[in-house]
């Protein structure tokens, strides 16, 4: 009987204390190289339209292409060309440091011009950035 008492205390306490949530981040420190997370990013990037593609040395994107209405609004509203559609990089970035690896995430639209540069628009949010967090966070990181 003393235990269940001792038991529903500990919950009790456990549930008014804070749950530390972590920053909103797309950076994050793991003490070493985070191959599941890079492992599973490649994964993910493989439906149809997806085209993974390592940049550098520890530096890879997922470049896909977007529904026809994110396609129609980008290139009506950003000089587009129809010929060469826009698309929606994800970026995933690791450099060793002194603590282990630092991973440093990026999104944006990629959208080509009719004049043949390709205009690059950062795609900014508190949301995405906390889905980062939540991330990193899963594969052993801590947003920083």
């Amino acid at each position: 009987m003393r235990l269940f008492s001792l038991v529903s205390v500990l919950a009790f306490i456990v549930s008014c204390t804070s749950q530390e949530t972590p920053p909103a981040s797309r950076s994050a420190q793991f003490t070493g190289y985070p191959q599941n997370l890079f492992s599973s990013f490649k994964t993910d990037c493989a439906g149809p339209g997806d085209k993974y593609v390592k940049t550098a040395t520890g530096s890879f994107e997922c470049r896909e292409t977007l529904p026809p209405e994110a396609t129609a609004y980008l290139i009506l509203s950003f000089d587009g060309y129809p010929q060469n559609l826009p698309q929606i990089v994800t970026r995933l970035s690791s450099t060793k440091n002194q603590a282990g690896y630092r991973v440093d995430a990026d999104m944006f639209f990629l959208v080509p011009q009719k004049s043949g540069d390709t205009l690059r628009i950062p795609i900014e949010s508190e949301e995405l950035d906390r889905v980062f967090s939540r991330l990193y966070t899963k594969y052993g990181g801590t947003p920083v």
